[in-house]
């Protein structure tokens, strides 16, 4: 089988979003959209509608007084923030609930949450907005989503991967490339395809473990962010390697990892503050 007909078919066996996450995705593509149109279907699903009001009056928003409705918070927050709030709300509620021999589901969720959320900071550190800051907090926790694929349709061979990477200390991702012939970062690149999500986070997802392209700014943050979540051990990925900065990454914070968590100092309150994601 072709390479890429093998991807796009462990990526088919993976679930689309849901219709109200699918339709707050395509309104929200449109420059114009209506604020009132993306109340009206966040609104029309109480189960999301109810997450969401949780994750906006939680620690990790800090706001000064409830959100107590889905038009409020539109309001407060603006409209790329909810929908990236539905599409993380979604993509966490795909995560398999049972973990396999080397690959716990709960850290890496933890592994996932705390790179999106040094993401997050970073982004804001080169000068994006609070409100689009958001996209690289979606992009930080999809990353690895390739390894949920994997590890769901390909479960003997990724034991086998997992086992290998630990047991010689390799990097995950090149003991991929060797016995599958393509790694996390391809298939997690097509399923944000599949997902419909903007060209950016595919980007970003599917190549950042590729250090010998001309990173954007979401890639650069996310590829220090996941390399800093790691370093800190919070929660874990199933890669036991901890690398350094590749140049570019070097080049945008003009600082190795050491210098920027001296920047960036105590981590343990923001971390701490994006576990409310994984009660979700």
């Amino acid at each position: 089988m072709e390479l890429q007909e093998k991807l796009a078919t462990l990526v088919d066996d993976m679930p689309a979003f849901s219709s109200s996450v699918m339709r707050v995705m395509d309104l929200t593509a449109d420059i114009n959209c209506s604020p009132k149109e993306l109340v009206e279907v966040i609104d029309h699903d109480p189960v999301m509608t109810m997450k969401i009001l949780k994750l906006v009056n939680s620690a990790y928003f800090g706001l000064r007084s409830e959100v107590v409705s889905i038009k409020q918070g539109v309001v407060i927050l603006g409209i790329n923030t909810l929908k990236n709030l539905a599409i993380t709300i979604a993509a966490v509620g795909m995560l398999p609930r049972n973990s396999v021999k080397g690959f716990d589901s709960q850290e890496f969720l933890l592994h996932s949450l705390g790179t999106a959320t040094i993401a997050r900071i970073l982004s804001q550190k080169i000068g994006i907005s609070s409100r689009d800051s958001t996209d690289y907090f979606v992009a930080g926790l999809l990353h690895d989503f390739g390894k949920v694929v994997l590890v769901q349709f390909m479960a003997s061979q990724m034991q086998e991967i997992l086992a290998k990477a630990n047991a010689e200390n390799l990097e995950l991702h090149k003991v991929e490339q060797n016995m599958l012939g393509f790694d996390h970062g391809e298939v997690g690149g097509q399923l944000a395809e599949k997902w419909g999500l903007p060209s950016a986070l595919v980007t970003t997802i599917r190549e950042h473990h590729n250090v010998a392209r001309q990173h954007c700014p979401m890639s650069d943050c996310v590829i220090a962010a996941n390399l800093i979540t790691k370093h800190l051990e919070f929660g874990h990925s199933g890669n036991p390697v901890v690398a350094e900065f590749p140049g570019t990454v070097r080049e945008r914070f003009a600082n190795d990892m050491t210098g920027l968590l001296d920047e960036l100092g105590d981590l343990s309150s923001p971390l701490a503050d994006t576990r409310i994601f994984a009660s979700m």
